[in-house]
This record gives C-alpha cells, sequence and structure tokens, in this order.
C-alpha cells in the first residue's frame, strides 16, 4: 500500500434525518361519514451509522467524502399507518476505527470487530398521529406532532492499526527490510531516513497454517514526543498492538542508549 493511499484520520459533517410528520386524518369510508382519529404516526429519520469491515484498511474511501446526508422519514398516513424511515447512511471502516466529536475531541466509539455497528448520529424521532390524541374529552383531535429535525454534527475517524506484533525503532533500523523478508509485504526500502512514512502491514505465516499479522511503523526518533521527526501522530498505531518488537541495528554505537530512547 503506497503512502499516498493511507489515510488514517478524516474529518465528517453527519446530517441524520428529520423524522416524518404524523398524520392528522379522520376515518372516512361508504359506512362512516364521521369516524374518529386515525392519523398514523410518521418515519424516523435516517440514522448515520459505522460499521466495521475487515475487507478495508484504511479510510482513503472516505477522504473526499466531506458531507454525509441521511434521507428524511416519511409522514403518517390514514388508517394508522405508519411513514417509512429514512434510509441510514451506513459509512464502513477499518477495524480499528474510532469516532470523536471534533468540538470536545471526546471518544464516542470505537469499531474492533467485522459487521460491528455504531449510531452516531441518531436521525429524528417520527411525529405521533392524531390516533394518540383522542379521549373521553377531545375524541376528534385536529393536530398532530411534527416529525424532530435530524442533527448536524462533525466527526473525526480515526484508524489505529489492529496488528499482532508492532516494529518499533529509529528510521534506518531495518524495520522494513525484516517485514519484507518475513512476508510478502512489498515496503519501500531505501538507505536514507524516513522512508516509511505511513505503516506497512505484512501477514506473517508460520506452524499448523496459522498466520498473524506484523505492522511497520514509521521510525522514531528522539524528541518525537515534541514533535520532532514525524512526531506522535503514527504513534496510535501501536497502541492496540499484542506485542512491541523493538530493532536497533548491531552496529549502533550505544545500543542500550538507543533501547531506553525507544
Amino acid at each position: 500500500m503506497s503512502d499516498n493511499n493511507f489515510v488514517d484520520y478524516v474529518k465528517i459533517c453527519c446530517r441524520s434525518g428529520k423524522g416524518g410528520a404524523g398524520s392528522m386524518h379522520l376515518h372516512r369510508s361508504k359506512l362512516t361519514a364521521k369516524g374518529g382519529p386515525d392519523g398514523g404516526d410518521g418515519g424516523r429519520g435516517g440514522h448515520i451509522i459505522v460499521r466495521g469491515d475487515k475487507q478495508f484498511w484504511t479510510l482513503i474511501h472516505l477522504k473526499y467524502r466531506k458531507h454525509v446526508i441521511a434521507k428524511e422519514g416519511e409522514g403518517g398516513g390514514s388508517s394508522n399507518k405508519t411513514g417509512a424511515e429514512g434510509k441510514d447512511e451506513i459509512l464502513h471502516v477499518p477495524l480499528g476505527t474510532i469516532i470523536r466529536d471534533a468540538e470536545t475531541g471526546e471518544v464516542e466509539c470505537e469499531i474492533t470487530e467485522d459487521g460491528e455497528e455504531k449510531i452516531i448520529v441518531p436521525g429524528g424521532r417520527g411525529g405521533l398521529g392524531n390516533d394518540h390524541f383522542k379521549s373521553s374529552t377531545n375524541q376528534t383531535p385536529m393536530y398532530a406532532q411534527p416529525g424532530l429535525e435530524g442533527k448536524t454534527e462533525w466527526k473525526i475517524l480515526e484508524l489505529k492499526v489492529l496488528a499482532d506484533v508492532g516494529l518499533v525503532g529509529f528510521p534506518n533500523a531495518g524495520k522494513s527490510t525484516l517485514l519484507s523478508v518475513l512476508s510478502a509485504a512489498k515496503p519501500e526500502i531505501a538507505n536514507y531516513p524516513f522512508t516509511t512514512l505511513a505503516p506497512n502491514l505484512g501477514i506473517i505465516k508460520y506452524r499448523d497454517y496459522k498466520s498473524f499479522v506484523m505492522a511497520d511503523i514509521p521510525g522514531i526518533i528522539e524528541g518525537a514526543s515534541e514533535g520532532k521527526g514525524l512526531g506522535i501522530r503514527f504513534l496510535r498505531h501501536i497502541e492496540r498492538n499484542s506485542t512491541l518488537l523493538f530493532l536497533v541495528p548491531a552496529d549502533t554505537n550505544d545500543i542500550i542508549k538507543e533501547y531506553k530512547i525507544l
């Protein structure tokens, strides 16, 4: 996967659908000239939903989708018919994606399993039809509820790579080379610092036809926490690794010092 195709951060404006209005209807038929209320409820507006999909490894398919708008619910009908619900908008995301509120930065949910779904912006509730408001003192109510408005919220989607082993080391420590030898991954390898600008993933097979995922993380240097080098942008990708494998070249001047820095 090329660096340009690895997108681990997107900001999207999500607008859920408005709920449909309840119906203000009185029953009429050939046999009933003045029937009671039978207005149905409006359908709820469409939700904005995120769904985990193991077929995705990056958020690039959402990079240029700045606005996601769900459909409105339909109004209620006669004979207590409920209006159709607005169509939901489903965003497929790779496993390891977290969703934040763009204003507060608060983590609202995270997707870690294939097929897992979370509603990030609920649709507006449909209004009640006039049938709900009949009573002994008001047998023919001439009013119904309007549907509730949908919500418009900005969301941040961040991908944290889910890997079994994360390779951590200084630039040019041999992380990409090791990954290319152990797996079929073909990361860019060159004799200059920061050749790797985005995480690379490789699947490594071992005994009994089992396998595990290894991630090659961009190089870390002393002072990365203060923004030096590539900073801490890619550190999120090692938060969920089951094992961290530190790589220190054998020809390093001070192996213990470099290990402690890492």
